[in-house]
């Protein structure tokens, strides 16, 4: 593993909870998906635990009742990588695919994690739009496409086009304390979703 804090975290965490994935969180859905949903990283009983993103922890929770709600998911929720989930038309990945402490990756964790998600979107030519959640996964997105951040302002709901068939939609995090805080409500990030699929045509 290229970032030492990130693999010394990892040999911790299974040392102390041996039936934890603690690996790379690989990402998760349609092959070839039309929209791309990027989160920050794993989170220590979600992801970490279970080997799939989103699965298993608060903020998964909304996620993929949402993605049910609009046909991208064939369940409403996600406990186990094992549960029998599927995505339809989309993919989940993470700005980092390793645990970070506190949730808080470094700059250069998330630099030398993006060539990872740099390959899959030019793996994914069928992506129509790229979901970023939160202001990282913002940023982790223009860094594989080679754009600035300058040019490309994060705030939730905005979109910006990255080519001519690529959008980026951007939205808050769906995470326990922006929920908990109303800083994200269920009915803000619903009309994230429901933009992102009409902006792939779904």
């Amino acid at each position: 593993m290229r970032c030492a804090r990130l693999a010394q975290l990892l040999a911790d965490v299974r040392a102390q909870h041996p039936t934890y994935w603690a690996r790379p969180v690989p990402s998760f859905g349609a092959t070839a998906p039309r929209i791309l949903i990027v989160g920050l990283a794993p989170g220590m009983h979600g992801a970490n635990r279970t080997g799939r993103p989103f699965t298993g922890d608060f903020a998964g929770i909304l996620l993929y009742e949402t993605l049910y709600e609009f046909g991208l998911a064939s369940a409403p929720s996600s406990q186990s990588a094992d549960d029998g989930l599927r995505l339809v038309n989309a993919r989940i990945a993470n700005a980092v695919k390793c645990l970070p402490p506190d949730n808080k990756p470094q700059p250069i964790e998330v630099r030398t994690c993006n060539s990872y998600l740099k390959n899959e979107l030019a793996a994914l030519p069928s992506v129509r739009v790229i979901v970023a959640l939160g202001r990282i996964a913002h940023e982790a997105v223009l860094l594989a496409h080679g754009l600035s951040r300058a040019q490309f302002a994060f705030a939730h709901a905005r979109e910006h086009a990255l080519t001519e068939t690529r959008q980026l939609l951007d939205s808050y995090h769906c995470s326990r304390y922006n929920t908990q805080t109303r800083r994200l409500s269920t009915a803000m990030f619903k009309a994230v979703i429901a933009r992102a699929c009409a902006l792939a045509g779904l």
